[in-house]
């Protein structure tokens, strides 16, 4: 597979689905974002749109191949071993773009985030969409179900939290209604705000922004 550099794509429009796999009721959020984007923004899009914190490591896995960050200086920590270990297939998230591994429609690819926590999530090709005036702006059309709170324990940690949250009759209920807040909101999702986010997120990264 050749790298983003060397590989151009005819700008287009991708319809993704991105759904936090395991959660139920599922967890989603429909993207529009230029085809040319490398996966190393679609990170930042992903925790914008899902509402993580990016304070752990990521990668995409495609094809048995993972494709991560080669400059986190948290790789040694969460992977267990140093960039220079990793195995020679990896790549380079940098080098390829959403193209590359989502050819053609109903296509998909894990992003997976926090190592530790394990939260995977599915991202699906659903459409290609002719170029249009916003066509380099990723941006969020729709979506369902507030993103976990970081560190809760994965999908697994997340629903007992729930289940704690609904029922909150035991010391524990009660502990994790303070660690998580008594005003947390499973079912809530603010599209304005996802894409107020994802406006910030333009103007601090030049790569998502080529009119900066």
């Amino acid at each position: 597979m050749m790298d983003a550099e060397a590989f151009p794509f005819p700008l287009s429009v991708y319809y993704l689905r991105v759904t936090l796999k395991d959660s139920t009721p599922p967890i989603w959020r429909d993207i529009l974002v230029p085809s040319n984007l490398t996966l190393a923004d679609l990170h930042y899009v992903i925790q914008a749109v899902m509402g993580w914190e990016n304070s752990h490591v990521h990668h995409f896995i495609a094809d048995k191949v993972l494709y991560i960050d080669e400059t986190s200086h948290s790789i040694r920590d969460e992977y267990g071993l140093d960039v220079d270990d990793r195995q020679e297939h990896d790549r380079n998230e940098k080098k390829y773009t959403v193209s590359q591994l989502l050819p053609i429609e109903n296509t998909s690819i894990i992003y997976e985030y926090d190592l530790g926590d394990s939260w995977a999530h599915q991202i699906e090709l659903k459409k290609i969409l002719p170029v249009d005036s916003l066509a380099h702006q990723p941006r969020c059309i729709k979506g369902a179900q507030a993103c976990p709170p970081e560190d809760c324990g994965g999908i697994w940690g997340y629903t007992d939290m729930l289940e704690a949250i609904q029922q909150a009759k035991n010391n524990e209920g009660e502990e994790i209604l303070t660690w998580s807040g008594q005003d947390f909101n499973p079912d809530f999702f603010d599209l304005e705000e996802v894409n107020r986010v994802l406006k910030h997120l333009l103007t601090s990264h030049e790569s998502l922004n080529p009119d900066s």
